[in-house]
Parts: structure tokens; sequence; C-alpha cells
């Protein structure tokens, strides 16, 4: 799978030439705190490879970003599966762009996704051991199932509760979270 650095995709967005479709896989509020203005938003879980490939055609050049590389690496694979022959990754995601101190489009900061399962799963592990001590050992069992869910998510890198903490309402941004009004220059 080819990458792009961010030094290079921001050259050849400035220079004129004809413009690669980016598009941003983050969810919508990751998006809506930091993004490229040409992005267009489409979040992994949400991504109809199949569609894209029909509606942009085959040989459309893309981009894919998300927060640091690893979302974006899947969905481009599901591009490519889908017949897309031009499809790279933003190396390093949008965290290595404003790293580099390029330009984006910026709103209200938000807690990571990643903060938030770590503050559920760690709040979940606690509940679990002081249920244990206090009331039944059987509520040891919670703190076990969310330590295997980390082990899972490590090994698969497929984490369910960061899915589900991306639909709660406080990850949603006021639009449909589906694709972003801004276009990409073509």
């Amino acid at each position: 799978m080819d990458q792009v650095s961010p030094q290079v995709l921001a050259a050849r967005l400035n220079d004129g030439s004809r413009q690669p479709l980016l598009l941003d896989v983050r969810t919508p509020i990751e998006h809506q705190e930091v993004h490229l203005p040409q992005a267009r938003l489409r979040p992994l879980d949400e991504l109809d490879a199949a569609q894209l490939a029909k509606q942009e055609g085959q040989d459309c050049e893309v981009v894919v970003i998300c927060r640091s590389g690893g979302r974006a690496s899947k969905a481009a694979e599901k591009l490519a599966a889908a017949g897309m022959s031009k499809v790279s990754v933003l190396d390093g995601g949008m965290q290595a762009w404003t790293g580099a101190g390029l330009p984006a489009n910026r709103g209200q900061k938000m807690m990571s996704l990643e903060r938030q399962v770590r503050i559920a799963a760690g709040s979940m592990v606690v509940i679990g051991v002081a249920l244990g001590t206090l009331v039944h050992p059987g509520f040891y069992g919670l703190s076990a199932f969310v330590g295997a869910g980390l082990v899972f998510a490590g090994v698969t890198d497929w984490c369910g509760m960061g899915l589900l903490l991306a639909k709660a309402p406080w990850n949603q941004t006021g639009g449909s979270g589906s694709c972003c009004a801004t276009k990409s220059a073509r």
C-alpha cells in the first residue's frame, strides 16, 4: 500500500495539478476537531467502497486520512478490493499533518476516542474489583472480561468498545455524519 508524506501531499495540493480525492475515515467528531479543508468525511464503518468506486471511477486517485494511519490502511484495502487502483494513505495521518505545522481547519477540541476507551475500560475494571471485593467475587469477572477485551483489541486491532463509544451522542455532530459538504477540488 502506497503512503504519501504530509509534506508531499501539501506540495501536491498547492501545485495546481489535478488534485486527489482526500477521504477522511475518522469519526464525525474527530473530523470536526481538525481536518483538511478539501477532505470528504466517510467514517470507516460507513464507507461503501464499491459505491465510491462507481461514483468516482476506479482510476480516481484517492488519499485516505485518519488519525494516525491504522483506519486509513483498512479503508485503503477496502477501496483496492473494490477495484480502485490509485489509493494511498497519508503517512502518520492527521497527527503527522498537524505535527508538521501544515494548514488544517480546526473546530472545538474534543476528547479523543482512544482516551474515552481508556477511561471507560479503566472505570469498568475498578468497578469490577470494588464490587468483587465488597459485594460478591463473581463481579471480578467484569474486570476479567474488560481485560480480555483489551487483549483482543490489541491483537486484532479491532475495538468493540471504541466502535460503541463512536456511536455515543456526545461523539456525533449536528449533521448526518456520512459526508462532509466540502468536495475535493478536481
